[in-house]
């Protein structure tokens, strides 16, 4: 017998609320799935094998571990529950690795390896990135299959990866070789933050970014600065002016190759009632950093950043009196559909030749593609729309998130719209000691979750078949940037 959309929702809820869900993502974090440690390769297998296949079967997926071609410690799991080839299907995803626990790091009383719940925080790792986020939403469709009678009105597929915080090496290459069995009309997971807490939020893609590498290499071995000061160039020095000439003092890109085209009008529209860093535990915004005439919220989300990671020259721990032979600097350009970031490099060269300063080495070492689907998209407006129903909210819009998950693979080789409905929010510490997850933001996800998944049983037959020619991503790979492993 079906029920209604606000009973799958109350079913939803009851997860939590009887302690069915914490159980669940207690037994989940005790996995110690660091893809970053080699050792953890079997945990990292198992959690595959001995949870997610098990927990997805009662929900009438079959799964099968496919192996990883670049990766063999990560393997991947493709999962489907197919109720009619003819319906409408729909891709999810998500992702069992977590990185280090830095177990001796965590706050006394805390520990990365079982969940400690303080008040609304959650401690553990992975409860935020990304065993919570994926424990929502397979909660909320079993509530939505008991409040159906077991049929959801469309298939669903999975694509599940053990890798994502080693770049997701192999991610890409799996779902070009599985392109039919991924096959789906759109793309629909959960990663990342909130843009508050308290505020619902969908986000269409991700900024691209490529890392390079910066070396001034003059001579062999250090000679003594008394003797030979201002005789010889230093490479710190001349490393120092290079990178200065790429961003001006106020933090403004300065190589035209290196910015975007301007922000499109429904990325300003999107971003206009969304303020960064609302959370308590935010760093303080530099009002005056970066291009100007742009938003803090513009800066981050709708335009290009350029920044220095790591600067090295001489022994930095223990100087000595010596001009230092080389000098290197590691730099990320974040950046936004519309960029040519694939001739970073050549941009790089041509703008350090115009200025002479030919000692400059330029070394491209990553590049993963930008990516951002229309939000007039009629996909985004209907999830909107979904969001706003099972909350009683206005959920906020990013067109893309500032950082960057693997959305090429799903939006440019598999050709999908893309939705991502996060569940963890800024402070979260999702890579640092003490991550936790916030109980009344899962609470609340799981609402969302179950409405969104009731809502496509209604709905995606009418909205597939109406954007299934047109959608803005769906391209075809050789179409679409190419780009490397993504970047965390």
């Amino acid at each position: 017998m079906t029920e209604s959309r606000q009973s799958a929702i109350d079913r939803a809820l009851h997860t939590y609320d009887s302690g069915a869900f914490l159980a669940d993502l207690q037994r989940r974090v005790g996995f110690r799935t660091e893809s970053q440690n080699p050792a953890q390769a079997d945990a990292v297998r198992a959690y595959l094998t001995d949870e997610v296949a098990p927990a997805l079967a009662p929900l009438g997926f079959t799964s099968r571990i496919v192996e990883n071609p670049a990766a063999a410690r990560a393997p991947m799991l493709i999962a489907e529950r197919i109720e009619d080839p003819a319906l409408p299907s729909v891709l999810t995803y998500g992702h069992g690795d977590v990185v280090r626990g830095y177990d001796e790091q965590w706050r006394e009383g805390l520990a990365p390896w079982t969940i400690t719940v303080e008040g609304d925080r959650w401690y553990g790792r992975g409860t935020a990135d990304n065993k919570g986020q994926h424990s929502v939403n397979f909660a909320a469709l079993a509530a939505v299959l008991d409040a159906r009678g077991g049929k959801l009105g469309y298939n669903v597929k999975l694509i599940f990866e053990t890798g994502e915080e080693i770049g997701s090496p192999g991610l890409d290459a799996v779902c070009a070789a599985h392109q039919d069995t991924l096959a789906a009309d759109v793309f629909i997971a959960s990663d990342g933050p909130r843009v508050l807490a308290e505020r619902p939020t969908l986000f269409l893609g991700s900024r691209g970014g490529v890392t390079f590498e910066l070396l001034v290499d003059l001579r062999k071995g250090a000679h003594h600065s008394g003797n030979w000061g201002g005789a010889l160039r230093n490479p710190a020095i001349v490393l120092s002016h290079a990178i200065a000439s790429l961003v001006d003092a106020r933090g403004a890109i300065a190589v035209d190759g290196l910015r975007p085209p301007p922000i499109p009008q429904s990325v300003r529209e999107a971003l206009a009632d969304i303020v960064l860093g609302g959370d308590e535990e935010a760093p303080a915004i530099d009002p005056d950093w970066g291009e100007p005439g742009l938003t803090p919220t513009e800066r981050v989300i709708a335009w290009n950043t350029l920044e220095v990671l790591a600067f090295k020259s001489g022994n930095p721990d223990a100087p000595v009196n010596a001009i230092p032979p080389t000098a290197k600097a590691t730099c990320q350009l974040r950046f936004v559909v519309g960029t040519d970031a694939e001739r970073a490099g050549e941009h790089l060269e041509a703008h350090f030749a115009r200025l002479g300063l030919n000692d400059v080495q330029v070394r491209v070492t990553q590049i993963s593609a930008a990516t951002r689907l229309d939000p007039d998209d009629a996909w985004v407006q209907w999830t909107l729309e979904s969001l706003r129903a099972s909350t009683g909210k206005k959920p906020a819009l990013l067109p893309n998130l500032g950082g960057t998950v693997p959305n090429d693979v799903f939006a440019y080789t598999l050709g999908l719209p893309t939705l991502w409905i996060p569940h963890s929010y800024p402070a979260c510490a999702q890579h640092a000691p003490n991550e936790h997850l916030l109980g009344s933001v899962a609470r609340e996800a799981l609402a969302v979750m179950a409405g969104l998944w009731w809502d496509l049983g209604d709905d995606a037959a009418r909205l597939a078949a109406g954007i299934a020619e047109t959608s803005p991503q769906a391209k075809t790979k050789s179409q679409a940037p190419q780009s490397s492993d993504a970047l965390l």
